[in-house]
């Protein structure tokens, strides 16, 4: 059985504030000295793979990792903004203590229905992130045809690409776990989707 793609997804390293459990979503922050070097043992244990492309999300927690790696490759690197972390609005940049203290009432709402929610200020929900986020890995997919492909991105947009690949409903995607510099594999075939590492 001839595979179509191999998709190396990896999440971003450990971010600047990181213990104080943020919620940055669309907030460009840096990494940590940890999270840069994560990236770094990332980059040398996928300098053997050969992918058509690296894609990585256009924020620089992101980008930070997929340059690393691609110094091991000389193929196409693509800074792409669908591939950013759901919009959070008004949470943005807050953490998960101010937002229990200063939002219950809209934490109560997301709890009740966590796939249509959407944070006050334009945040954006699991729903519109998934379409976002399954839109732009089709065309990646289509793009690199046969191709292995490498993938810089963030924790609740992998999410999503492996709910789909997992055969799972998105209101189980925060079951999945995704930490800082985590690598995962799937394989993709004509009739047929194997994930072979989750949060490695």
């Amino acid at each position: 059985m001839k595979r179509e793609n191999r998709i190396y997804l990896i999440r971003h390293g450990q971010v600047e504030g990181y213990e104080n459990f943020p919620v940055y979503g669309q907030t460009d922050v840096d990494l940590t000295e940890v999270g840069v070097v994560q990236m770094e043992q990332m980059a040398d244990r996928l300098s053997l793979t050969e992918p058509g492309a690296i894609y990585s999300s256009d924020l620089k927690r992101s980008a930070i990792g997929a340059r690393l790696i691609a110094r091991h490759h000389d193929v196409p690197l693509y800074f792409l903004p669908e591939l950013r972390e759901i919009d959070f609005g008004d949470w943005e940049g807050l953490t998960l203590s101010e937002i229990r203290r200063d939002f219950p009432e809209e934490l109560e709402k997301r709890q009740k229905d966590l796939i249509n929610y959407k944070a006050p200020g334009k945040g954006e929900s699991v729903a519109a992130l998934s379409e976002r986020v399954e839109a732009v890995f089709e065309r990646i997919r289509a793009e690199q045809q046969g191709n292995d492909i490498i993938i810089t991105a963030h924790g609740a947009v992998n999410r999503v690409i492996l709910c789909k690949a997992l055969g799972l409903d998105l209101d189980r995607m925060f079951n999945i776990h995704q930490g800082y510099g985590c690598l995962n594999i799937i394989d993709y075939f004509a009739e047929s989707t194997l994930v072979r590492l989750i949060s490695g």
